[in-house]
């Protein structure tokens, strides 16, 4: 694995979770106009599941070559 990789690897992550959240978003709406149970139970896990790929931390290989400690 190389920089490259690492800084790949976290652009698919961000965009992977970009795309949840706009469809847990899409998927509240649609739910609070016409099933807002069924909205509801949906939508919330995938807008939790978008945030932490949002927010997830870069895997420990990429942060040792990051670091400079790993060619």
């Amino acid at each position: 694995m190389n920089k490259t990789e690492c800084r790949s690897e976290r652009r698919s992550t961000t965009t992977v979770g970009t795309l949840v959240i706009v469809a847990s978003t899409l998927l509240l709406m649609v739910g609070l106009l016409l099933l807002p149970i069924v909205g509801f139970f949906f939508a919330i896990p995938l807008l939790i599941l978008g945030i932490g790929l949002m927010t997830a931390p870069e895997s420990n290989t990429c942060q040792l070559i990051t670091a400079g400690l790993q060619k």
